[in-house]
């Protein structure tokens, strides 16, 4: 497999993507070459069923490293120096075997360089006020890493139907077992039903499964308005994951994202006409499918901190930090003594001497409370719209 490396003309180094031009640039003289954007290549594919059941492999310039710790497969650039997994901070090697990888359709160049999101990390870092202090000095500029995530887009137009029950308020009075008047509110419930169109325009799903979901969407989104068509120059000086989720189970899970909007939809309208809704049905038909492969930018490390693994990501684009770390049980024990002084003081100072102990509020033994979760709707895709 031929290595791409790119050579600056005017005094042979190697040129890297450059976030403040969006072009190569050679880190010795400084000279820029501008990356190509062929807007004839970042095209929506048609979802079929052929489409969910096989991906045509491109023949790739980078090469397939495999993580000793937690298995991650990433796509290195060739001009790639990286020895650390981005994910759990293991070595990662060249794997045995060569991966067949997708060639992008599209990719979102960074837009944060590797000095701000340096100072991004260190920042978040320090807000991190229950962390160990020592865990502010555990920053290592070349454990942060750059990394394309893939993902899959999806679009599709929707005309759907929903039923539900409305409920609309009303106040009655009653006379209670003392012959005292009462007034409550009553909520009476009504059949309703209303129709939604919508276009849904590139719907995300994460094509990795090493990639903790939660902590993604913790990182916002990405504006994929700013995407291009892909170009290998963009990976220069940084690596990229290989997708480890195939497009049919992508597509089952953005299909679940559409189905929770619609129903948002629904109970939005409703709430219009009703003081409450309730049974929510929503029964959609989608036209229309399409879908992209893309690269999405994001930084990432992992640390250990007494024997415990850590991982903080940082958005390439927008440069929000989001990550999990160690808390301190002393500084959270001193957090919890202080607000239980401060509550001692504020009730010594507000209560007379002559308050009385039976003035307090008392809780009944027994007493329980219920909390109602409601739960999602159920929805069947009608798999069968889907031409062959």
């Amino acid at each position: 497999m031929e290595e791409k490396i790119y050579y600056c003309e005017g005094c042979g180094g190697v040129m890297e993507f450059d976030v403040a031009t969006q072009s190569l640039k050679c880190p010795n003289c400084d000279r820029v070459v501008p990356i190509a954007h062929d807007e004839r290549k970042l095209v929506e594919h048609s979802l079929t069923h052929h489409a969910m059941r096989t991906i045509r492999a491109s023949e790739k310039t980078t090469h397939t490293m495999e993580c000793k710790g937690c298995g991650a497969r990433i796509e290195v650039e060739g001009t790639s120096r990286a020895a650390e997994c981005p994910y759990c901070g293991s070595d990662y090697v060249l794997a045995e075997r060569e991966a067949d990888a997708v060639l992008p359709d599209g990719v979102l160049p960074f837009q944060v360089d590797k000095n701000r999101v340096g100072e991004l990390f260190r920042q978040w870092m320090k807000g991190r006020w229950l962390a160990p202090g020592q865990l502010k000095h555990l920053y290592q500029k070349d454990r942060l890493q750059g990394i394309y995530v893939p993902y899959w887009t999806f679009d599709a137009k929707v005309n759907a139907r929903y039923t539900a029950m409305g409920g609309q308020h009303r106040t009655v009075t009653r006379k209670g077992p003392d012959g005292k008047e009462v007034r409550e509110v009553v909520t009476d419930w009504y059949p309703t039903s209303g129709s939604i169109r919508h276009f849904f325009d590139d719907v995300l799903v994460p094509g990795s499964e090493k990639m903790d979901s939660k902590l993604l969407r913790r990182t916002g989104y990405f504006g994929t308005k700013q995407v291009v068509s892909y170009a290998p120059e963009y990976l220069s000086g940084y690596s990229a994951e290989c997708y480890t989720v195939d497009l049919d189970d992508a597509h089952r899970e953005a299909v679940g994202t559409m189905e929770r909007e619609l129903e948002s939809m629904a109970r939005s309208e409703v709430l219009g006409r009703y003081d409450e809704v309730s049974n929510i049905h929503v029964q959609a038909d989608y036209r229309d499918e399409t879908y992209k492969h893309v690269l999405l930018p994001m930084y990432s490390t992992a640390y250990t901190y007494k024997g415990k693994h850590y991982r903080v990501l940082i958005n390439g684009q927008s440069g929000r930090v989001e990550g999990d770390y160690p808390k301190s049980p002393v500084r959270i024990g001193a957090i919890v003594l202080l607000v239980l002084l401060i509550v001692a003081l504020v009730y010594w100072f507000s209560s007379g001497p002559d308050m009385r102990a039976d003035t307090l509020p008392a809780w009944e033994e027994g007493q329980i409370y219920d909390y109602e979760i409601e739960e999602d709707a159920a929805w069947a895709y009608l798999e069968d719209n889907l031409p062959m």
